[in-house]
């Protein structure tokens, strides 16, 4: 009796449960397609495997994206799903680009695909670096995950027309950076779901 009566008093006095967070299903499934790009653009597969990635882009990435994205939109955490449908965006159209092209659903010219990668990448860095200047109210490593991603865009913009090794490395160690703070990202939600304080995240540049 003095047990139960014990454990009831501890549930009593438990902190109320974390509530729904969408991060939970779109920060891994980002994480995935992120890893994706990193192995292709540093060359772990040759070039004719250049749609490696595209299965999990298409059913992992898209799907928890497009999830994360309803859901956050269903409670009302308009930021949230904002950013998650501008990765929806990128991610989606980066995969059908890219089957597209392998595939010449669209027909253009073999030389004219480079014009057609470069309009994807300068309407994704317009999109993202606005979204970035747009959420500088967020917390400080929001912003360090989008600028990397602006990062990313424009080098792998500039070596598209003049190729270079280190450009391409550069590009990949930014996207290894994306990924590396995705993941401390996704173990600062796990904290708060397990109903812990979550792990810092800086101060936002904007008050």
């Amino acid at each position: 009796m003095a047990e139960a009566t014990a454990l009831e008093n501890k549930l009593a006095n438990a902190p109320p449960a974390p509530g729904a967070d969408p991060a939970m299903v779109a920060i891994p499934t980002v994480i995935a397609g992120a890893v994706g790009l990193f192995l292709t653009t540093v060359g772990f597969v040759p070039a004719s495997a250049g749609l490696a990635a595209i299965p999990v882009i298409l059913a992992a990435t898209c799907l928890g994206l497009l999830i994360g994205t309803i859901w956050a939109a269903a409670l009302g955490q308009n930021i949230v799903a904002t950013l998650y449908a501008v990765f929806l965006g990128f991610y989606f159209s980066y995969a059908i680009m890219q089957l597209g092209l392998a595939h010449d659903w669209y027909k253009i010219a073999q030389d004219q695909v480079a014009m057609t990668v470069a309009v994807f990448l300068i309407c994704w860095i317009v999109v993202i670096v606005m979204l970035t200047a747009a959420t500088l109210k967020l917390p400080f490593a929001f912003t360090v995950l989008l600028g990397l991603v602006d990062a990313a865009l424009a080098i792998l913009l500039v070596n598209l027309f003049w190729p270079s090794v280190l450009l391409q490395m550069l590009a990949s160690g930014f996207v290894f950076a994306f990924v590396a703070l995705g993941i401390y990202l996704y173990f600062h939600v796990m904290s708060l779901a397990f109903g812990g304080k979550g792990l810092p995240l800086g101060q936002p540049l904007v008050g």
